[in-house]
């Protein structure tokens, strides 16, 4: 089948895409980078990169939007291209998403859309269940649901480009409470600006135990701790080991608060 070009569309719809699709590059949604071939608006490509707290943290999912020759008095078809297991996504990667379907008004821009697409991986439905299997697991076992997601995530999602805030060093040192509460707040934020309730994250075995009673927001584990991927056993290496050199100072810190409360 030949692929679609320009032509397909009228050339208001093509202006008004070539405006959207500037300030998506310019100022991007969270967590969502757009790309598009100029030869053909038709198709837009977009990596969504897992949410913070959910098992699809630490994965990037490429996804694309096909929109019909009448865009936008017909809403865009959406498809995950990286394979992935969530209830409202399908096994051939189809999205079942309502501001896709009868929710679809044509005011609505592509940047609502990729956000409602991100919010899903944040707060699943699965009374309309593309893949059953996972909708069920969520309804009847959230634990076995988030180990299967988590597994998808490490075997078949791309991996994020590392940021220089958030290097080996900052996340082993999140177990000792650094820099801890701004990552666990912009996530709480994300999720209240995005979608309301979400499901709670699920508790990670490796989560820090609380320090002298008091009781730390957990730091989430990373990919390289879950060691959901045989292909991440390099890169954890490296990260425990970066983590090592800056596990003596802060436990001496420890050693002589704990010292000081005695003598209390």
């Amino acid at each position: 089948m030949a692929m679609a070009t320009n032509e397909n569309l009228p050339p208001n719809v093509i202006k008004q895409l070539a405006k959207e699709l500037k300030n998506l590059d310019e100022t991007p949604p969270e967590g969502i980078k757009v790309g598009v071939n100029d030869d053909n608006f038709s198709i837009i490509y977009a990596d969504i990169e897992g949410p913070a707290g959910t098992p699809y943290e630490n994965g990037v999912f490429r996804m694309k939007l096909i929109l019909s020759h009448d865009f936008p008095q017909s809403p865009p078809k959406g498809y995950f291209l990286t394979k992935i297991f969530h209830p409202n996504i399908a096994t051939n990667g189809e999205i079942c998403v309502n501001a896709l379907k009868k929710d679809w008004n044509p005011s609505l821009g592509l940047r609502h859309v990729l956000i409602v697409i991100r919010c899903l991986l944040i707060e699943p439905f699965p009374e309309s269940a593309l893949n059953e299997q996972a909708g069920k697991m969520l309804l009847e076992n959230y634990d076995e649901y988030a180990r299967h997601a988590r597994l998808y995530t490490g075997i078949h999602a791309l991996k994020p480009k590392p940021k220089l805030k958030t290097g080996a060093i900052s996340e082993s040192t999140a177990a000792l409470n650094v820099d801890q509460t701004n990552t666990s707040a912009k996530c709480v934020d994300q999720k209240n600006a995005v979608s309301g309730a979400a499901p709670q994250p699920l508790p990670s075995p490796l989560a820090p135990k609380p320090e002298n009673g008091q009781d730390h927001p957990a730091a989430m584990p990373s990919l390289a701790e879950t060691g959901v991927s045989g292909s991440t056993a390099a890169p954890a290496t490296l990260k425990k080991e970066a983590g090592l050199n800056k596990v003596p100072a802060d436990k001496k810190k420890i050693d002589a608060r704990k010292k000081s409360l005695k003598r209390l």
